[in-house]
């Protein structure tokens, strides 16, 4: 069996509807505001709730946050070890062989001349290699002529000199230069 909660002082005793707002003339009932109550069924008051004394801290408040430290340095610690490896690995690191990756793709480009270009050609291993240079600088040998596609493509006689490209995808060319 329940007993009914303390009276409180300025409350009225349990079981006692509660008027709120300005008082009401002797037998007048507080008006009632919301949807209308079907006949017979009378609103009781909620009992109020005794106050509250300082909360107790909760079984396991301690390994819950030791928990949460756990969690959050394993992100910040696999966060960091993956900005370590991009950045310094015994290869050099993710971000160095981009570096080298964009790098040769500019020096690769400084060998494929254009029409109209001046070149200087080098022959290392027996393999000429054409770098673009200044048409005025005294380092320009041949002038870029033209380029033939496709395989086994011979240079017109109005030409000095000619490079021919193969490649494993199917893109062969020559390129034809005359002297600067």
């Amino acid at each position: 069996m329940s007993t009914p909660p303390p009276h409180y002082q300025n409350q009225p005793p349990y079981g006692q509807p509660q008027s709120y707002g300005h008082p009401q003339p002797y037998g007048q009932q507080p008006q009632q505001y919301g949807h209308p109550q079907p006949y017979g069924y009378q609103q009781q008051p909620h009992p109020p709730q005794p106050p509250r004394g300082p909360q107790q801290p909760q079984p396991g408040g301690l390994l819950r946050g030791l928990k949460a430290a756990v969690v959050v340095l394993a992100v910040f610690g696999g966060l960091a070890y993956y900005v370590w490896d991009y950045n310094t690995s015994p290869t050099g690191g993710k971000a160095k062989a981009e570096a080298s990756q964009s790098a040769q793709a500019e020096e690769n480009k400084t060998h494929d001349p254009n029409i109209g270009d001046c070149v200087k050609v080098d022959d290392p291993d027996g393999k000429p290699l054409p770098t673009i240079v200044d048409c005025g600088s005294p380092e320009a040998e041949y002038k870029t002529g033209d380029r033939l596609y496709g395989p086994d493509r011979q240079c017109g006689s109005e030409y000095d000199y000619g490079i021919e490209y193969s490649s494993r995808r199917g893109a062969d060319y020559t390129l034809c230069f005359t002297k600067v």
